[in-house]
């Protein structure tokens, strides 16, 4: 069996971060481990509270899962200091993590920044070269390129910026009334569009966090990173087309909609 690992916070109302990525990963086939950087107290109309792991106990977590089982496939979504993103990007050179999908969450679907001013250096500078694609939607990319964005043309534009800034593969979401549901992945000079049809569905919460960790999950079963970003998109969709609704806000997807058997059963 294949192996997963995130990095990222924990939602205590389990529609992101740790619990999305942990689902995902499962119903996508792969065995998931995780290293968690912060606690939060949030559901799904925001985020009240985060409480970071300390950089020591962060080592401490990586060290035990690669020493171990060692990962085919990691994910990073929400580190918000910059003393965490340092030791995450010390463990993961030491081990040669391979890979590496970064999820660069600055801010969350109820918008809510979750990313420290000081870590956004950090981030850009020891992180993203290590990743080999990362995962920003329309606000992230801009921020990431420092160019605005309102059409496909300035998608394309700052997908290739930001790939030839940090020498990776970007997958540059759609939505935020740019397009329905198209996503660019961005890579060796070239783009390439994955189309998709928007579902008329609120309940976002924990989307980017999904996405990332499906991919992460078809790298790690050894599919090449088009076939990864398609099959991940197929899954989401079918997360979002089984209508969840779930708590006062922007509500969870179903992640194990597709789970059969015996013990799901009412």
């Amino acid at each position: 069996m294949k192996t997963a690992l995130t990095i990222a916070g924990s939602d205590s109302s389990g529609g992101a971060g740790i619990q999305a990525d942990i689902k995902t990963m499962t119903a996508n086939g792969v065995f998931a481990m995780s290293a968690i950087t912060a606690l939060t107290a949030q559901n799904t109309t925001g985020v009240t509270a985060i409480f970071d792991t300390t950089p020591q106990f962060l080592a401490q977590q990586l060290d035990a899962v690669f020493t171990d089982i060692y990962p085919d496939a990691v994910k990073i979504g929400m580190v918000s200091s910059a003393p965490l993103i340092d030791t995450i990007a010390e463990r993961l050179h030491f081990y040669g993590a391979k890979h590496i999908v970064v999820d660069p969450v600055m801010v969350a679907t109820s918008g809510a920044k979750l990313l420290q001013d000081d870590a956004v250096q950090a981030l850009t500078e020891k992180l993203l070269p290590l990743a080999e694609v990362l995962t920003p939607n329309i606000p992230e990319a801009e921020i990431l390129s420092g160019m605005t964005i309102a059409n496909a043309a300035d998608m394309e534009a700052a997908a290739r910026t930001i790939s030839e800034r940090y020498g990776c593969a970007v997958l540059c979401k759609g939505g935020h009334q740019i397009n329905d549901a198209d996503d660019l992945l961005w890579r060796g000079g070239t783009g390439k569009w994955f189309k998709g049809k928007r579902i008329a569905n609120p309940n976002t919460h924990g989307t980017g966090c999904t996405l990332s960790s499906a991919i992460a999950s078809n790298l790690a079963k050894g599919y090449d990173l088009d076939t990864a970003v398609e099959r991940a998109k197929a899954y989401i969709s079918g997360c979002l087309s089984a209508m969840l609704d779930l708590g006062h806000g922007s509500g969870p997807m179903d992640h194990t909609f597709n789970l059969k058997g015996d013990f799901v059963r009412d």
